[in-house]
């Protein structure tokens, strides 16, 4: 399933060739992410409560396209794969005209006290998993 974030470009995230920073996407790619997790009803607090946090081990972002101030994005988040431990979930960063911006596959890890850790059962909410 696809989970949607609708942001809007801020002058602030902009550079000096008037476009978007490359690093800003990661910043998006981080609110819609908290936004999927929201949407799923995965129980954050709950799991940080429990000393669990979900760590962002790798990223692989392809800048395609620019966005400008006052653009309206969409960022669509889908889980594409769920282990034991780790996840990975493809996300787009669009133009409300379908332009794509970037692409990226995150790698999540789920860590307890430093050390990788299975996440306990109560906190493994199906939108966690990619469809079949």
């Amino acid at each position: 399933m696809i989970f949607k974030t609708e942001l809007k470009v801020r002058s602030y995230e902009c550079d000096s060739y008037s476009h978007v920073n490359n690093a800003v996407y990661l910043n998006y790619l981080e609110t819609a992410r908290m936004d999927f997790l929201n949407q799923i009803g995965f129980p954050y607090n709950d799991v940080v409560a429990a000393h669990y946090y979900l760590y962002v081990t790798h990223i692989d972002i392809y800048y395609k396209s620019s966005a400008f101030l006052n653009d309206n994005l969409v960022i669509e988040t889908t889980p594409t794969k769920m282990g034991a431990v780790k996840g990975t979930i493809h996300q787009i960063i669009k133009k409300t005209d379908g332009t794509v911006c970037a692409e990226a596959d995150v790698t999540w890890a789920s860590v307890k006290e430093g050390i990788p850790s299975k996440l306990p059962q109560e906190f493994l909410v199906p939108g966690l998993y990619p469809e079949a």
